[in-house]
């Protein structure tokens, strides 16, 4: 790669840095940067670290998204920003102040809070654990102590979006429909606003199957990846579905985070 033409943002916050970069990276998503390198500078304390990371991304002509509620380290970023010429972006800095002029309410100014390990954390880590235990239709026992059941044939990111929506506190079970196996007498019993169907078109589905034999080495004409196969596996699998009266999204060009969207406007 062309050093000249790498492009640096560095990310600088006084906790771990995990917000911003997610913004950043959201806003990357946006273009065809293939040659973006994001460098994280966190647990900043001190006014000369703020210098620091502001002299270097002059040097290298990049910008700045920070996270920092302490504000002499704010005041020191923009202080910087204008005497070197570099772009930073207060990424909590507006929603703070838009807080705190709506609700004429004070911030707790400590650094970290977002990822501070109280009852939420703990929720989303037994979430986590209970999704790995229910993925792919693991552990059918556990299913009726789901708060979302996701259903689909092979392939439509039952999976990832298992993960995701743990991360935010859910516990979510997955459960693959295939022709050869009886769906569990759990799936049966759920409420239908529990559960949710995954569909895809048949020919993206037929592109990603295909891809995935070839990822494990397997012969290109095997069944799992035929269209007639994918076709009998859809057909079976809305049948399910309508059986038991929940809600279908189609999966096609959709990302996980927008898939994610409308399963939480069903709850």
């Amino acid at each position: 790669m062309d050093e000249e033409r790498q492009h640096y943002i560095y990310i600088c916050s006084d906790a771990v840095g995990e917000t911003a970069e997610a913004v950043v990276r959201a806003t990357i998503r946006q273009f065809d940067a293939h040659q973006v390198k994001i460098k994280r500078v966190g647990h900043i304390k001190r006014e000369d670290e703020v210098r620091a990371v502001m002299e270097e991304a002059a040097g290298t002509g990049g910008f700045v998204a920070y996270t920092l509620v302490q504000p002499e380290l704010r005041e020191m970023m923009k202080e910087e920003s204008i005497r070197l010429g570099v772009r930073a972006v207060d990424i909590m800095g507006p929603m703070m102040q838009a807080f705190i002029d709506t609700f004429n309410d004070s911030p707790k100014r400590k650094p970290g809070l977002l990822h501070e390990m109280d009852d939420a954390y703990f929720r989303r880590v037994e979430a986590i654990e209970f999704a790995v235990k229910c993925d792919d239709g693991r552990d059918t026992n556990l299913l009726l102590q789901a708060n979302i059941v996701l259903i689909g044939v092979s392939r439509t990111s039952k999976t990832p979006l298992s993960i995701f929506l743990a991360h935010k506190g859910y516990k979510v079970g997955n459960l693959p429909l295939v022709p050869e196996v009886r769906p569990p007498r759990e799936l049966m019993e759920l409420p239908g606003n529990r559960v949710v169907g995954l569909t895809m078109d048949a020919g993206q589905l037929h592109k990603i199957r295909s891809e995935r034999l070839r990822a494990v080495g397997l012969p290109y004409g095997a069944k799992y990846a035929t269209l007639q196969r994918i076709s009998e596996e859809l057909e079976y699998a809305h049948g399910i579905m309508k059986r038991i009266g929940c809600p279908v999204i189609d999966v096609t060009d959709k990302a996980i985070e927008e898939t994610a969207g409308i399963i939480l406007g069903y709850l």
